[in-house]
């Protein structure tokens, strides 16, 4: 394979690098005075190359060298954004072992060597092997690569000992094929985010701690190596309570050649904090005056859901337009529709609340929501409206109130022809929006409503945000021509675009890729299900009945399942009437039927069957008695990206009247 010349060159230097490291140019010269004070003839003028080489042969110079060159020579792999990456492993002289990884690129070695002081493990006993215990997961993103620790036990010292090769480049100078020097990456000032979850012995997330850590302090570095201590805070009403420590070490790969007085790196980042300090105290001037003009339209507009700021994990006030950015999902999702599926897929959980009081706020960075794989409605309302802007959708997130005045969030679409569709992230349900007008008399026909929404405060995206400003908020009398200014008050867009578009600030998070399901959705399937039969088998024998399974029966209900996710997908029913006629082939004559299907987003087999025996009906088909009972169950799990999915079960019964 041959190089192009800029590449040859920084490969000869790299090379040339790892000699002068090794100081093989001094000990070539010591062989080669020895050489010829031992084996030179008085009568030899000179030694051949063949001579010289056979020295340092003898004398293992280049066994030594080589053994220190571990460059792979495969062509290297691209991973794509959207592949979740596992750990480098480097060996204890942080020496690269063999891995596909470029030598004409720059790369930042993350190690993390340990944790201490997370108090609230103090008593947690040491776990036996083979034991099911709690474990805590740290989760990476820098610049659209995401990587995930090996899951330790929970402890007061948790046993983290990871390594992540992070790749730094410039792609949007279009300068990426070239190895990136000092200066250049003190221009990066993409932080690493870093999330902390806990895993309970039943599989539940919690998200532990989120963490901004700035890397570049390594570039005015001695050999472009130091270590950190990194001090995790709690999230939501604990983000001001130290939950743990984290011994942190980052390397550059191959080493630079010219480090950065730490005085340089101190001030980029000063200014940078400070030009940031700036344009957020800038927005927010405009935020307060933008309101004042909002208030003196009508005096009621003060308790709409008007929110222009929400407080992420960390308790940090930001733009809710922040939350919100074009997410293109690769080839992960293929449709607007499946886009919602998947996000409706994703668990819902409110923000916990330590007391009563009410609702905790609480929006959560894209990073924090996909790694703890479920969160509050907003958080499922920022996610779809990314998805379908990435689809080339006009999106916006609405913020309102469902009935008896919950505050709710959902999408809005605008289509081209003026329709306007409710998406409801947490369940995936689409609604074209009629308005009623409140001027026809009583006996006029009013279109009814079908969604839930009662009231409207404000819509948003990442480069519009509009307060409603008409006489009613509530959403059947609503009018959503947003180019109308005397019914939406829009925020200036390059207000907003100062402090949410892409680089405009350092406190922004990147918006990381989706990632590929690691779940095996056959063989996860077949588990639930055989596990689902034990369960039922156990059941019925406590009641004094006896289990006889129909495994063909169980085959006939798959394509049933596989007709109901369908439907949840692209709202179109198909396949039921093939379905309807397998099972009367199947079900002798004067036999009596039944089936009850139910849909969960985890794939914890003991709850599911606690939550199907809640059902009257369910209850019917499993405790079934009579003669001849046959009982069938078929689980159907449909993966999604970040291993969310959608499990499917149906029970069924054939029995004799």
């Amino acid at each position: 394979m041959s190089l192009p010349p800029e590449k040859a060159s920084e490969l000869k230097q790299l090379i040339h690098q790892q000699l002068s490291k090794m100081d093989v140019h001094g000990r070539i010269r010591e062989i080669l005075a020895e050489t010829i004070r031992e084996e030179l003839a008085p009568d030899q003028q000179h030694l051949s190359t063949e001579d010289l080489i056979k020295a340092l042969r003898r004398r293992g110079i280049i066994d030594d060298v080589m053994k220190e060159l571990h460059f792979v020579t495969d062509s290297v792999e691209q991973e794509l954004p959207s592949s979740p990456k596992q750990p480098i492993c480097f060996d204890r002289q942080s020496t690269l072992k063999k891995t596909n990884i470029d030598p004409t690129r720059r790369y930042l070695y993350l190690q993390v060597l340990g944790g201490k002081a997370f108090l609230e493990h103090l008593q947690e006993p040491e776990p036996l092997p083979g034991q099911v215990c709690s474990t805590f997961t740290l989760c990476l993103h820098y610049r659209n690569q995401r990587f995930r620790s090996k899951p330790v036990p929970c402890a007061c010292e948790p046993d983290f000992h990871d390594g992540f090769l992070l790749e730094v480049h410039r792609e949007s100078l279009g300068d990426g094929t070239r190895m990136a020097d000092s200066t250049t990456m003190l221009s990066i000032s993409d932080p690493i985010h870093m999330v902390l979850i806990k895993t309970d012995i039943f599989g539940e997330t919690t998200l532990v701690a989120s963490y901004f850590l700035e890397w570049r302090s390594v570039l005015g570095s001695e050999n472009g190596v130091t270590s950190l201590t990194v001090e995790l805070m709690g999230v939501g009403t604990e983000s001001k309570v130290s939950v743990g420590i984290l011994n942190i070490k980052l390397e550059m790969y191959p080493p630079l050649n010219q480090t950065l007085s730490q005085e340089v790196v101190n001030t980029q980042l000063a200014l940078e904090r400070q030009k940031t300090a700036e344009k957020e105290r800038l927005f927010l001037v405009y935020a307060k005056q933008w309101w004042r003009e909002y208030l003196q339209i009508r005096p009621s507009h003060n308790s709409r859901l008007v929110k222009i700021f929400a407080q992420d994990e960390n308790g940090i006030n930001r733009p809710v337009c922040s939350y919100v950015k074009p997410l293109r999902a690769g080839r992960l999702l293929d449709t607007p529709r499946q886009a919602a599926r998947f996000v409706n897929v994703l668990g819902y959980e409110r923000a916990p609340v330590i007391g009563g009081g009410g609702k905790q706020e609480q929006w959560c960075t894209l990073l924090a929501f996909l790694c703890r794989n479920k969160g509050d409605c907003e958080d499922h309302a920022n996610l779809l409206c990314s998805l379908l802007l990435g689809y080339g959708l006009e999106a916006f997130v609405c913020v309102g109130t469902k009935a008896k005045g919950v505050p709710h969030a959902w999408v809005m679409t605008c289509g081209t022809d003026g329709t306007i569709t409710f998406w409801e992230s947490l369940t995936g349900h689409r609604y074209i929006h009629k308005p009623t007008n409140p001027d026809e008399p009583p006996v006029a026909e009013q279109p009814k409503p079908l969604y839930p929404y009662r009231t409207i405060g404000c819509v948003f995206n990442h480069q519009m945000f509009l307060g409603n400003c008409q006489p009613s908020d509530a959403v059947e009398t609503c009018v959503f021509d947003l180019n109308d200014e005397s019914k939406w008050k829009p925020m200036s867009e390059e207000a907003i675009k100062s402090v949410c578009a892409p680089g405009a600030t350092t406190s922004l998070p990147p918006f990381p890729p989706l990632c590929a399901s690691t779940i095996d959705a056959s063989v996860t399937s077949n588990e639930i299900e055989m596990q689902l039969r034990l369960l039922v088998s156990e059941h019925r024998k406590d009641l004094g009945l006896t289990t006889v399974w129909e495994d063909q029966l169980s085959y006939l209900l798959s394509p049933a399942l596989a007709s109901y996710e369908f439907e949840r997908t692209t709202s179109i029913s198909a396949g039921n009437e093939e379905f309807q006629d397998a099972i009367r082939r199947a079900v002798p004559d004067g036999h009596t039927f039944k089936g009850f299907p139910i849909h969960f987003v985890y794939r914890n087999a003991r709850r599911a069957f606690a939550t199907c025996l809640r059902s009257p009906f369910c209850e019917e088909i499993i405790c079934c008695r009579g003669d001849q009972v046959r009982l069938a169950v078929r689980v159907r799990v449909f993966t999604y990206p970040e291993s969310a999915c959608a499990v499917w079960i149906m029970f069924a019964c054939e029995c004799a009247p």
